[in-house]
């Protein structure tokens, strides 16, 4: 594997883990509460961190791989390119949670969950870019 694409891996990987824990876990949890349905969560001591790690790695390898393709260089092309993938993956991601389920209860969840998902992916992005050096 590309040095370039292993690099953006793993600091995408640990971005996604960190800034998710805080937006989700942290700043959007009330929020959590009252807008998606509760009884799907696991309890914190039930998590399974295995699969967590590896869903934080696949996404940044996806994003890794489109910054990659793209030519993306700078910090900029980093924020923008991450907001874009991240928004485009959580829109079709609880678009299609809200048609088929009972998770996402309402339109205002899908758009603030787009949103927070949009901010998270640029900023990791933003990460990816950065850890890749000077070519």
């Amino acid at each position: 594997m590309n040095m370039k694409i292993l690099r953006g891996t793993v600091f995408g990987g640990i971005a996604f883990f960190f800034l998710g824990w805080l937006v989700w876990g942290m700043l959007l949890m009330s929020f959590s509460e009252t807008n998606y349905n509760q009884s799907i969560y696991l309890p914190d001591d039930g998590m399974i961190w295995w699969a967590m790690i590896a869903s934080n790695l696949v996404l940044a390898l996806l994003v890794t791989l489109a910054m990659k393709w793209a030519g993306a260089k700078t910090i900029v092309d980093g924020l923008k390119l991450g907001a874009l993938v991240g928004g485009l993956y959580a829109l079709t991601t609880d678009l299609g949670m809200y048609s088929m389920t009972t998770v996402i209860l309402n339109l205002t969840a899908v758009l603030v969950d787009t949103l927070a998902y949009a901010a998270v992916t640029a900023i990791t992005g933003l990460v990816i870019v950065l850890t890749w050096g000077k070519s």
